[in-house]
């Protein structure tokens, strides 16, 4: 009876583990997805990233369209079949496709371009509709 119960109480703290975890991921917006990936002229110049990096931060904390973002680096790929050439890739959602245009012509998405285009050597941009 004693390992019925030992047993029930270790399912229940595990269900209860597993459900905060599931609680605590973040909500992305799945509406509309603008991943943007950028190649900077000078990868290893430090004053460069630190350029770009706080003209993307001002940018996107003023942007109103913005949802959610989400700034990275790639990691040292493991497996042939991932690029990690790029400098930064960004990740912004919007509640529609209809903001994503606004955003494109946002006066503070214009600043940013014009005062980090110089930075850079190649960008590309994925954008995707939710599904749901």
């Amino acid at each position: 009876m004693k390992q019925i119960l030992t047993i029930c109480l270790l399912g229940c703290l595990l269900f209860q583990s597993c459900n905060q975890k599931s609680a605590d991921k973040l909500e992305m917006d799945p509406a509309f997805v603008h991943v943007v990936y950028f190649w900077l002229n000078d990868p290893d110049s430090a004053s460069d990233r630190k350029d770009f990096e706080e003209a993307l931060n001002t940018f996107l904390e003023s942007s109103e369209f913005a949802q959610t973002n989400y700034v990275g680096i790639p990691p040292k790929a493991s497996r042939e079949v991932v690029d990690d050439s790029y400098s930064y890739c960004l990740i912004v959602t919007f509640d529609s496709a209809e903001a994503q245009e606004n955003y494109q012509t946002e006066a503070v998405h214009l600043a940013f371009i014009e005062s980090a285009s110089h930075l850079w050597d190649k960008v590309i941009v994925y954008d995707a509709l939710g599904m749901n």
